[in-house]
């Protein structure tokens, strides 16, 4: 049966080295009305992602050949388009930051529901069918300018790439920039999780990422304050 809540079928490549694990990924994702295929390891998911499109990949960190850092890093030096959704039960932060600061999108602890699994992939097909264009370029001033379409921050001659979800924040932000932004309603609108009240810190591990590419001090953000208790604020220009 096909999903409701999608807006288009996606394709989908699992890589997962638990080969029953994959297979039930697989068998969901299909449920919903996807495509979907699977791969047990690093190298194979490379080969599978050189042969053909995929819409967004699950990947698991921990694999055999070639770790699912290294894949994704592989990845988004030649594709930037490809979501990327980490599946993995690594519980150390280090790992997940350093995931998402490869361009990964989202990402889900092992164990998890496949149902969930399912939303969240289908959360980023709607993001994709979301996506409007930025303003080209923002100067925020202390001699750094950010290019939202190149998805480049500019400091005098140096030049540092943003992944496509911090280019995602960073518009919301900025279309918002007269009020405070809650982390739900970063879930809601850049995320698309049709629930935004999961528990998940996918949110702050980005803003993070996002002070240090941006802020003159990123201990000490003058550009996207947080307001306690509440969310985020855009203070730049």
């Amino acid at each position: 049966m096909v999903s409701e809540s999608r807006a288009w079928a996606g394709r989908v490549l699992v890589v997962e080295d638990e080969e029953p694990l994959a297979l039930g990924v697989v068998d969901a994702i299909r449920h919903a009305g996807h495509e979907a295929d699977a791969v047990f390891d690093g190298a194979a998911a490379l080969r599978a992602l050189a042969r053909g499109r995929y819409d967004l990949v699950v990947l698991d960190l921990m694999l055999p050949k070639m770790s699912g850092l290294d894949v994704l890093q592989r990845l988004r030096t030649t594709d930037q388009e490809t979501r990327v959704l980490i599946l993995s039960a690594l519980s150390r932060e280090e790992d997940l930051v350093r995931g998402l600061q490869l361009g990964a999108d989202d990402y889900m602890p092992k164990p998890f529901s496949a149902r969930e699994l399912v939303a969240r992939i289908e959360a980023q097909f709607r993001r994709r069918l979301a996506d409007t264009p930025y303003p080209h370029r923002v100067d925020v001033g202390n001699g750094v300018e950010i290019d939202l379409l190149r998805l480049e921050v500019r400091r005098g001659k140096s030049v540092q790439s943003l992944t496509p979800r911090e280019g995602e924040i960073l518009g919301y932000l900025l279309r918002h920039k007269d009020r405070v932004v809650t982390r739900e309603d970063l879930l809601a609108e850049v995320w698309l999780y049709r629930n935004a009240q999961v528990e998940t810190r996918t949110v702050d591990i980005h803003i993070v990422g996002l002070r240090r590419k941006i802020e003159p001090d990123p201990d000490d953000p003058i550009l996207i304050q947080t307001v306690r208790g509440k969310g985020y604020r855009w203070a730049g220009r």
